[in-house]
């Protein structure tokens, strides 16, 4: 069974050495990502997850075991006042990949925040294009549109998981 269990703040350091096997992978295609002095990579805003109210941590479990993390953002509001969210990181480790383990915690991500969402991926990082591509055109029977945004190098698929329960 698959789920997403938010992460306290006493669970953080669980967090942050997940972290590593994320920067870790995602070095491969972003080549300025590396780590410090002291052998780790660093995630200058793994606090905030616990002083910004916009800021929510979550592990992703299979049953009992962890198999990843996501970190969402709310990132502005529409003038109808709904929420737009942002899959900050997301992360399912390599042991749970192509099971549907990503897949299921992101539906869950999208229903538990229900709003218009924003999910970029860098242009190198193809794998990750794939992933989304496909899980957000299951969520949504295909209703999402591809964008581009001055501030992003790289898609982002942007809809609307309020629509889908109403």
């Amino acid at each position: 069974m698959i789920t997403i269990q938010r992460v306290v703040y006493k669970e953080k350091s669980i967090l942050r050495n997940l972290l590593q096997f994320y920067h870790y992978d995602f070095s491969e295609f972003e080549p300025e990502l590396d780590i410090n002095a002291a052998g780790l990579y660093e995630y200058k805003y793994l606090d905030h997850y616990w002083t910004e109210d916009s800021r929510h941590p979550f592990f992703i479990k299979v049953g009992e075991q962890l198999a990843g993390f996501a970190l969402i953002r709310e990132i502005g509001r529409l003038d109808n006042d709904n929420p737009i969210y942002s899959m900050a990181e997301f992360f399912v480790m390599r042991k749970y990949r192509k099971t549907k383990v990503g897949q299921g915690a992101a539906h869950q991500l999208f229903q538990h925040f229900p709003g218009i969402w924003k999910v970029g991926q860098i242009e190198t990082n193809i794998p990750a294009q794939t992933f989304w591509r496909k899980t957000i055109s299951r969520y949504t029977n295909g209703h999402y549109d591809e964008i581009r945004e001055e501030d992003w190098d790289g898609p982002i698929q942007k809809f609307s998981s309020i629509e889908l329960f109403d």
